[in-house]
């Protein structure tokens, strides 16, 4: 018995809502038992009453709008909570192809993959400019340097997760899940994977990039912040390194000027004191480094921790079904 749980985070969808739904497969082979549930972060319009008139198994609703990576995350924990063994994450408004859900839970059904993201084919999407395709392969390519994961669209929202992998999730910024989440799991030693799948035709503009600046700024203080949560001390020796070379640099500079070509009356003392603050700099971000990196060690307890108690939990609620 295989119990799938289809969760769509919803802010004011109410025009592209009904069709997501109507889309869903009814059936799936090795699955069980099929639910939806609706994320309603605290839409302003009437995507809840559409959401009860389609039959929507579940819907858990945010008293404001908070993100769409805390909508994820209130998606995931209910979904547990619900009994789910597959979580499948999409859009509200009908962007991904409905019927490649299949292709996304073969890996799943096959033990090869813990996730698995539905790859969009960026180079033939009309309404996505060069500009965009441009950043969503750049930034696909930033997340799988620092994740060691090989997927081509990490911002494809697009997904199926396993329910051992959905426990150990957590989510720490309010804008998007989906970079976050792809570190994570890397550094966590899940499998990732992913899957060409299908997209629809553009219904509305994207409501979370606002620009390309925005965009970027959002994903790189994602990325930033991920990789210091879980590598901290490669970030940290790649960050020292930077003052440290240059003080090097600078260094063999001023004894090259200081004992074969130094002019009289010339003073070097201002180089030297800056090679000395440029290697100190660096000497303190190693430092640093090290220090985050017993932080991480603490950390990793405290998520085991977590993991445990929250497997707990769902045993007593489900019956069981999560073995503590």
């Amino acid at each position: 018995m295989t119990k799938l749980i289809i969760q769509i985070p919803c802010y004011n969808e109410e025009q592209t809502l009904s069709l997501t739904l109507n889309q869903l497969p009814k059936k799936i082979d090795k699955i069980s038992e099929i639910q939806t549930l609706v994320i309603d972060d605290g839409s302003k319009d009437n995507t809840v009453k559409v959401a009860e008139q389609n039959g929507v198994d579940h819907i858990v609703i945010l008293p404001k709008h908070s993100g769409l990576a805390t909508a994820f995350m209130a998606g995931i924990d209910h979904a547990l909570a619900a009994g789910a063994d597959i979580i499948v994450n999409t859009d509200a408004d009908n962007q991904y192809n409905a019927d490649d859900i299949c292709k996304l839970l073969d890996p799943l059904f096959d033990g090869s993959a813990d996730i698995v993201v539905g790859s969009r084919p960026i180079e033939k999407i009309e309404h996505f400019s060069l500009a965009k395709k441009a950043l969503q392969r750049l930034g696909s390519w930033v997340v799988r340097w620092a994740s060691g994961t090989n997927i081509p669209d990490a911002p494809s929202g697009f997904r199926a997760i396993s329910r051992e992998a959905a426990l150990r999730l957590n989510v720490f910024n309010n804008h998007t899940y989906t970079l976050e989440t792809l570190i994570q799991a890397g550094h966590k030693g899940m499998s990732v994977s992913s899957v060409p799948i299908r997209v629809n035709d553009n219904l509305r503009p994207s409501r979370l990039i606002s620009s390309n600046t925005a965009y970027i700024l959002h994903s790189i203080t994602t990325i930033v912040r991920i990789f210091m949560l879980y590598s901290p001390l490669r970030f940290f020796s790649l960050l020292g390194s930077i003052p440290v070379f240059f003080g090097i640099f600078l260094g063999v500079r001023w004894m090259v000027n200081v004992f074969m070509f130094a002019e009289p009356g010339r003073t070097y003392i201002p180089s030297l004191i800056l090679v000395a603050i440029l290697l100190l700099t660096g000497i303190q971000i190693w430092v640093l480094g090290l220090v985050a990196d017993l932080m991480a060690a603490n950390r990793s307890i405290l998520e085991e921790i977590r993991l445990r108690t929250r497997r707990i939990d769902l045993a007593k609620k489900n019956g069981n079904k999560t073995k503590p």
